[in-house]
């Protein structure tokens, strides 16, 4: 293929919680997951499948997280230059612009949240002094869409767009796990970049196609969600839409490259 590869959305566990933290989503999303959750598995689907660089995340799911999970992310991006991290808050979190600084310092790139695990609206009006401390150009990758959940909805999603327009937010899953309607309707065209994760399995090549293309395929990065989907499949999906070799390259390298300023 040739291309070099930028992977936005990748997660791993540590030890101790791997396990536990597959079978919570395999559960949630009532589906089957094929690799392990270690940081070793990771690495080694992302080389077999010659991914160059992976962003790799991590929501803390409690208040008491949040220290434990930036130090974790942070200490594995510093032990491989392949790896990008990004960090987390939580609403819950007693010093959460203490923290956005923290994670500055600890060298990671950006911030993940993930509102319907993590337990908040994603436009409530008690994440405005975060969004509103977020500087321009520090990215921020939002889960978008759940079948059951309205937490992280793209109609919620578009209210923070609206109301924080300096914001860097990379849509999760095209925009809306599952929602793609939706996404439609209140995102598709608007100021965000969207990652191609957990969607090219479930929604049909023509439609995601159809729906790269009206966003703009200069607003959109390539990602796998692993564990969901291992890096060489989530590719083999991703290469059967009906792109040009440029489309491609803009998706696989070009947009992150430049939202990570690399």
């Amino acid at each position: 293929m040739g291309h070099k590869i930028i992977d936005f959305h990748n997660h791993a566990f540590p030890e101790k919680i791997e396990r536990k933290a597959v079978n919570h989503l395999e559960k949630h999303y009532s589906i089957d997951i094929p690799s392990a959750g270690s940081i070793h598995a990771l690495l080694a689907s992302a080389e077999s499948a010659g991914v160059n660089y992976l962003v790799l995340h991590a929501s803390a799911t409690h208040k008491n997280q949040v220290i434990s999970a930036n130090d974790w992310i942070a200490s594995l991006a510093k032990s491989n230059e392949n790896l990008i991290g990004f960090g987390t808050v939580h609403p819950g979190y007693e010093d959460c612009l203490g923290e956005l600084e923290r994670i500055k310092e600890l060298g990671l790139k950006g911030l993940k949240l993930h509102p319907d695990f993590q337990g908040f609206n994603v436009d409530d009006p008690s994440m405005y002094y975060i969004y509103e401390a977020i500087e321009p150009g520090f990215p921020i990758l939002i889960h978008v869409g759940d079948e059951n959940l309205d937490f992280s909805s793209p109609r919620r999603l578009s209210r923070v767009l609206e109301l924080f327009p300096h914001l860097t937010i990379i849509g999760a899953h095209l925009g809306g796990y599952a929602r793609w309607d939706e996404a439609r309707q209140y995102l598709v065209g608007k100021n965000l970049y969207l990652d191609t994760s957990s969607s090219l399995w479930r929604i049909d090549p023509k439609e995601a196609t159809e729906l790269i293309k009206d966003h703009g395929v200069d607003r959109i990065v390539f990602g796998s969600d692993y564990p969901v989907v291992p890096h060489g499949e989530e590719l083999d999906r991703f290469l059967a839409l009906f792109l040009t070799e440029d489309e491609r390259e803009k998706i696989l390298w070009e947009n992150g490259a430049r939202i990570l300023k690399l």
